[in-house]
Order: structure tokens, then sequence, then C-alpha cells
């Protein structure tokens, strides 16, 4: 019998192995021992076989062998999912079609005769609200003179804090001499009240006049801008009721209520203002023989006028259209009733203020 002789492959040829050992096959390097088929058994023997395989046979072959196994498992994975249902309808995507529910129409004996939609309700509801809500109310112009002296700051922030309480729209005009100083304007800001600082450049002759000419600077101003309101003037040393500043609200030209003051000799007070017969004036109360000669016997803070009347002489009818100012050339106390004469001829033209009805609210300190 012939004998086969299993010779090494020339690539292996040229290596040298230590210590005298060599492997009979090349899966020997893979392994500790030669006894393989005991050792594969025992650690893993798929990873081993698919390692001897790649190193015997090439990567070639491995690969080709890996393309097999995957073009199977490619088609057993089509023959298992082959036999589903592709025939897709339009219908299968289309929304639920949405219905009524079903409603009894039929009526037991019952005959509609008219439908509302509560359209005219709805409509009427704005004018329902307009008619709580009134309308609009008039603008309140109050003129303050003021001047430096020690308690200027304290009658400023006393009559700001006033008229912070009465209703908007209001407007404060404080005069100053010479220049505005920044002390007032801040006492102002702080306020949170509408206002104008206005500057009275012309400087008075005597300390009597200085009001005069403060509150002849606020009537032009006025009259520049055509501020319309009604017109009242409060020194900042006068003492004011809320109830004032509403009530002038109602005066249509010309206003005049009764005040009463403290007498020089601080131990009576003086009542000056008019007689009323209901909103009628009649007459005039005065208790000071200097000053019975007064056609009007009002005190600075006793009456309240129109604005329109400085600015638009003809809807008022005035005969003339000089400016109506305050005069310096007269007797002190006397620029009241001069200045009532230019706006209102008689007290036909006057209306006596809801004030003047009932009691005493100014109690303003003689100076």
């Amino acid at each position: 019998m012939a004998s086969i002789r299993r010779t090494l492959s020339p690539a292996y040829h040229h290596r040298s192995y230590q210590n005298g050992a060599g492997f009979s096959s090349p899966s020997h390097k893979f392994l500790p021992n030669g006894n393989s088929k005991h050792s594969s058994s025992r650690h893993l023997p798929l990873l081993f076989t698919a390692l001897n395989l790649v190193y015997r046979k090439g990567w070639r072959r491995s690969l080709c062998w890996c393309l097999f196994f995957f073009l199977i498992g490619f088609v057993f994975g089509i023959t298992l999912f082959g036999n589903m249902d592709t025939d897709i309808r339009a219908e299968d995507f289309a929304f639920p079609e949405l219905k009524p529910p079903h409603v009894d129409l039929r009526l037991d004996d019952q005959i509609v005769t008219s439908v509302s939609l509560g359209i005219h309700t709805r409509l009427q509801e704005p004018k329902e609200v307009d008619d709580l809500i009134g309308p609009p109310l008039k603008q309140l112009i109050v003129v303050t003179p003021t001047y430096n002296r020690g308690f200027q700051a304290y009658f400023l922030n006393r009559l700001g804090q006033v008229l912070r309480l009465v209703k908007p729209p209001l407007v404060w005009i404080v005069v100053e001499e010479k220049v505005a100083s920044f002390e007032t304007a801040e006492i102002l800001r702080r306020t949170g009240v509408m206002y104008r600082h206005v500057v009275c450049t012309r400087s008075p002759s005597e300390p009597k006049d200085r009001g005069v000419h403060q509150r002849n600077a606020a009537l032009e101003h006025i009259e520049r801008h055509k501020v319309d309101g009604i017109v009242f003037f409060a020194d900042d040393d006068n003492v004011y009721t809320v109830e004032l500043f509403e009530s002038l609200r109602t005066i249509r030209r010309f206003g005049t209520w009764p005040v009463a003051m403290l007498a020089p000799s601080k131990n009576k007070a003086i009542l000056e203002g008019p007689v009323c017969n209901g909103s009628q004036v009649i007459g005039w109360h005065t208790n000071e023989k200097s000053k019975r000669l007064r056609r009007f016997h009002v005190d600075m803070s006793g009456f309240a006028f129109n604005s329109s009347i400085l600015w638009d002489p003809k809807r008022w009818g005035r005969p003339y259209s000089n400016p109506i100012r305050q005069l310096d050339t007269v007797k002190e106390g006397f620029q009241e009733t001069t200045f009532i004469e230019q706006v209102a001829e008689d007290e036909s033209q006057m209306e006596a203020s809801f004030l003047s009805r009932f009691c005493l609210y100014i109690l303003p300190v003689a100076h």
C-alpha cells in the first residue's frame, strides 16, 4: 500500500519555533496544548471553528459563505411576510363621517308664534353701559399762586393731597415769581396731579400785588392755550374740601357760594358771599363797613367761571374783547369785585353753587 505524506505549505517553511517544538497544523496556534478536539469542545467551539476556517481557507471563501447565508436569510424573510394583505384602499384613510344626533322635532300641541335671537338686546347693551357712565366730566382748572416762604412746602403738599382725591380731569396751574424753583417742581411731581408750572416775570411794586400778577399770568396761559374747563382760584394757604371741587363741575358760566373766614382778631368769623333763592343770587352777605362800597361781596375763593369766557367772548355775548385780568391799581380787597364785573354784568348771569344751599365748606385764614 502506498503511503501518502502531507507536506507543510511553503508559506510556513521559513518559520522557526522555540524549544524545537512544531505544530502539525495552523490551528495549534490558538490552542495551548496538542489536544485540540478536547479543548474546543469546552471553550467556545464555534468561535474557534470560524477562526480556523478563516485561517485555513482564506478570507475570500469566508466571504462567500457569509454572502450565501445572508441570501438564505433574506429569502426566508420574504417568504414569511409575503402573504400580507397589500390591498390598500383610499377608504381606509378616510375620516369617519360625523352625524348630528337625532332630535325628535315633534311637538305636543305646541305652536311657535315667534322666534327671537336676542340681537336687539345685545345691540342695546353698550347704550345701557353709556347711560350708567354718564356724560364726561368737565375739566377743573385750579390756579394757585405761591412764593418762597417757610410753610410753602407744607401748604402745597396739603393742597396737592386734596386735589389728588378729586376725580379727573383736573389741571393744577401753579405760578411762581421770576423763576420756577426745583423744590416746587419736585413737590408737584410727587403729588401725582396733572399740573403746569408757570412763571410770572412781572415784578410787583408792592407785596399785595404779588398774587394779582401771578393770577394774571395763569389767565394769560389759559387764554393763549385755550384751556377748556372751570377756573377756580385756590390760594395755597387755604383749606378746601373735595365736595367743593366736585360741585364746581355743575357751573355753566359763573358760579358763587358763601365763604367764612376768621377775622384779624381771631375771635369771630366773617361771612361773605351770595344770598340765594334756590339757584338764583338775590343779594350779598357782608360785615365790614370798609367793603360795603363793593359791587359784588365775594372772596377770591368764593367763585369760579367757565374758561371759554377768556378766549371766546362771542359765545357769551361780551360787547368787548379786552383781556380779562385782575387790576393792581385798585385798593386791596377790591380785586375780586372788579374782576367779576368783567366776567358777569349782574346777578342774573350768576348761578348759585350747590354748596351755597347748605353750609360753609371753606375756612380760609385771613391774612
